[in-house]
């Protein structure tokens, strides 16, 4: 109960903060008179809203009122609230924070590429939402088998063969690999390039298709990936996945690799010849 009180307090405080930045000329409201104190009027963010004076005075002296995520997003549309103050809004409402909206622009910023390049000689890999491909280095050509050719995590998985043969367990694998992709999916209910992608991949491979259709869901997890290089034999990386704060929806995977595999790795890089530039 102490919780909850407290909770909603922190609610109110924080409907009463947001209401006090704007100006009624930020939300195109002409004002009249003289005003007291800085910011809306609790009667203008209603109306902003679409919700009942009463309602929402209640809602921001932190009574105990039942509320929905329509009205929700209708108030952080009229305060005009950011991604991170919208998803607060939810959590000190008691509800489940709505699903991250996708941030469109695919440039990677100098500080992440410098991490990408940086682990060399370990790899590492920059993936978007739909598993796309952003940024990998070197090593992870190298060591993966990735080519130009591969765009989508997904899609090298369940159809490149060279790629694919270099996975040590890639039947016990690819439930796993399945069941995260549509963790992810349903992260994003409103997005059909996962459909897309589901389709494209399941006209592919019948494995994937009969994976998909199990309907199994798992988030992914620091794993142990093996490799079978063709020509260093086996490696074993400890595989570790961090979330980049300014793009919440991409995911930078860093490898590490075990006792054993470093050496391997080091001798497989000093193999290749660099093309001149």
């Amino acid at each position: 109960m102490a919780a909850e009180v407290g909770k909603r307090a922190e609610l109110s405080d924080f409907l009463r903060s947001r209401r006090a930045r704007l100006t009624p000329g930020d939300v195109g409201i002409v004002a009249v008179g003289q005003r007291r104190t800085p910011g809306l009027r609790r009667e203008e963010v209603a109306m902003l809203a679409g919700v009942g004076v009463s309602w929402y005075t209640w809602l921001e002296q932190g009574r105990s009122i039942n509320v929905s995520t329509e009205v929700l997003d209708a108030i952080g549309r009229a305060l005009r609230l950011t991604e991170p103050e919208r998803a607060h809004l939810y959590l000190l409402a008691g509800m489940n924070p709505p699903p991250l909206r996708a941030v469109s622009d695919t440039r990677v910023n100098p500080q992440l590429r410098r991490i990408v390049d940086a682990w060399h000689p370990r790899p590492a890999i920059l993936h978007d939402q739909h598993w796309n491909l952003i940024a990998v280095n070197d090593a992870t050509r190298q060591v993966f088998g990735y080519d130009d050719t591969d765009q989508n995590c997904l899609i090298s998985f369940f159809t490149h063969t060279r790629y694919r043969s270099m996975q040590v367990e890639w039947a016990a694998v690819a439930p796993s690999v399945v069941a995260a992709f549509r963790a992810d999916a349903a992260r994003y209910p409103d997005d059909p390039e996962f459909d897309r992608l589901v389709r494209e991949v399941g006209a592919a491979s019948s494995e994937f298709a009969d994976l998909w259709a199990r309907h199994d869901v798992d988030v992914p997890v620091q794993t142990v990936k093996a490799v079978r290089h063709p020509v260093v034999g086996e490696l074993y990386f400890d595989k570790t996945t961090l979330v980049p704060t300014d793009h919440p929806d991409w995911s930078l995977e860093l490898y590490d690799p075990r006792p054993g595999t470093a050496q391997r790795v080091e001798r497989l890089l000093s193999l290749v010849v660099p093309v001149p530039g």
